[in-house]
């Protein structure tokens, strides 16, 4: 009876190792700059199959750096997604409908080297598919794509201050007074012209402008 019980229970942390095992091989990460990460991050965190998304710096030299100082780097996104559910280069071809693909000095209103759009890859896979993915963007945008496929390097995640801003509710002093953040964010979003721009560019393509 020991025996079998034993058996019994062996056979079911197989089947609990399997199935935890099996959900962490879905999970991928992609990186990505598309100008304001706010903006991305609120973007992709409502895509199904999206699990997080990190605000951060990538693609500099510069050692631990910060929103005051992030020279060299790009304001990009880590985004941990279950490639069961959606795969890489759904998420890359929804990312380059996001942005201004055409815009190689920044995004929208923000202009500048950390502004700039961007695809951080880490591995020949990804390579592969986000270099296919800027081609059919290209036939499909009739236009030039200039973001770039780069070797990813080391992501760092941004001070908590900007992490989930879009949806915080932390008051917060702006130019036109105390604002919760998120209400100064969609400002911020609307008067930056994001989506208008999209819109203008991919038309019905566009993959989140409203």
């Amino acid at each position: 009876m020991k025996r079998m019980l034993s058996i019994v229970a062996g056979l079911a942390l197989m089947v609990l190792v399997a199935a935890t095992g099996g959900s962490h091989a879905a999970t991928e990460k992609a990186i990505v700059a598309g100008g304001c990460f706010w903006c991305v991050e609120s973007d992709f965190e409502k895509v199904p199959g999206v699990r997080s998304v990190v605000s951060g710096y990538t693609g500099g030299r510069m050692q631990n750096p910060t929103y005051q100082n992030h020279d060299g780097h790009y304001e990009a996104v880590e985004i941990t997604f279950d490639n069961s559910r959606i795969t890489y280069a759904q998420l890359i071809a929804m990312f380059l409908r996001s942005v201004d693909v055409t815009d190689a000095e920044g995004q929208f209103c923000d202009r500048g080297p950390a502004y700039r759009t961007a695809i951080f890859v880490s591995n020949p896979a990804q390579k592969a598919a986000a270099e296919a993915a800027v081609v059919e963007a290209g036939r499909a945008l009739g236009k030039k794509v200039v973001t770039p496929v780069i070797p990813a390097s080391t992501f760092w995640m941004a001070e908590a201050y900007h992490q989930d801003y879009y949806k915080s509710s932390e008051i917060i002093l702006t130019r036109a007074g105390p604002k919760q953040k998120k209400n100064a964010y969609t400002f911020y979003r609307q008067a930056c012209g994001r989506d208008a721009r999209v819109k203008q560019l991919w038309g019905s393509q566009a993959a989140f402008a409203k």
